[in-house]
């Protein structure tokens, strides 16, 4: 199984930019499909990015495009999150998370669809 620790995220003011992290121990990263989700206060958790296995493909939610950037180092065993003009709404505990299966690629936002995940980081932004 796919150990993850995020790490990053923070305070920031509206239209700040943070970074989060995720590393991976156990079995590598590699060949597995990642995740960003959310879980903002009082909210359900939301898919937010993804990017291949490959790394040949990102997808983001609409809520993020534009501003966000996922990326993934393998040889780092690292999966980041860049966050610009960062939003009140973007307030929540940020976690990562791998795909069940290795070698899939990404088909949708649903969580089931991803079997390890971190702790979570915070990232709290202020209007």
């Amino acid at each position: 199984q796919v150990q993850l620790v995020e790490s990053g995220g923070g305070l920031a003011q509206a239209g700040d930019s943070l970074n989060v992290s995720c590393a991976g121990s156990g079995r590598i990263l590699n060949g597995f499909t990642m995740a960003w989700f959310r879980l903002p206060p009082g909210k359900n958790r939301e898919f937010v990015a993804a990017i291949n296995w490959d790394g040949g493909r990102t997808y983001y939610d609409d809520a993020v495009k534009g501003r966000f950037t996922i990326s993934r180092d393998d040889t780092k065993e690292t999966v980041s999150l860049k966050m610009n003009n960062l939003k009140p709404e973007d307030t929540a505990v940020y976690y990562c998370a791998a795909d069940r299966i290795r070698f899939r690629s990404y088909r949708s936002g649903f969580p089931s669809d991803f079997g390890s995940w971190g702790r979570g980081t915070q990232v709290t932004v202020s209007s």
